[in-house]
């Protein structure tokens, strides 16, 4: 298996085929759709409903925050980086942007995964049950705990065999 992939005992495949099945039934896009989560520092395989995947494997926000939002608009439009600060604090309040950034800082230099990639996720997802043909299922492999490393999502095709990984 190539690097980057994830390695399953007998058990687990037995388990993805399982959930692969659920997926090949399944009659259309609904909130009740496997994504499997392989939390490898547990090693343990869970299938979430995508519908509660936010809430169980949240993404990081951090970037979304409406105080950097409007700060990057801000440097977009040719704003002065020090004058487009200063306005963002009139608008929200200098804590609020401190802590903003403090958030998005904290979070670069840890793992997890971003709300870009959960919304690709879903897109992706959706898309491949909308259509004919092969259904692939996600994988998401978390980061080991502490470590600087992302959440990386695999598919699994039907024949059971991981793809391509699609978190950078």
């Amino acid at each position: 298996m190539a690097e980057g992939q994830a390695r399953f005992t007998p058990k687990q495949w037995q388990q993805l085929r399982a959930w692969q099945l659920v997926l090949e039934q399944a009659e259309g896009w609904n909130g009740e759709l496997p994504v499997v989560v392989h939390e490898r520092c547990w090693l343990r395989l869970r299938a979430v409903p995508v519908a509660e995947l936010c809430r169980q494997v949240p993404p990081d926000t951090s970037t979304e925050a409406p105080e950097l939002v409007r700060y990057r608009e801000r440097l977009r439009r040719g704003e002065d980086p020090w004058q487009a600060q200063l306005l963002c604090w009139e608008e929200f309040g200098q804590q609020a942007c401190q802590t903003a950034q403090l958030t998005f800082w904290q979070r670069q230099d840890g793992g997890g995964w971003t709300l870009a990639q959960y919304l690709d996720l879903i897109s992706r997802y959706r898309r491949q049950l909308e259509q004919p043909g092969p259904r692939s299922l996600p994988i998401l492999l978390t980061a080991r705990g502490a470590s600087r490393e992302p959440h990386r999502l695999l598919w699994l095709g039907p024949s059971c065999q991981p793809m391509r990984h699609t978190c950078a």
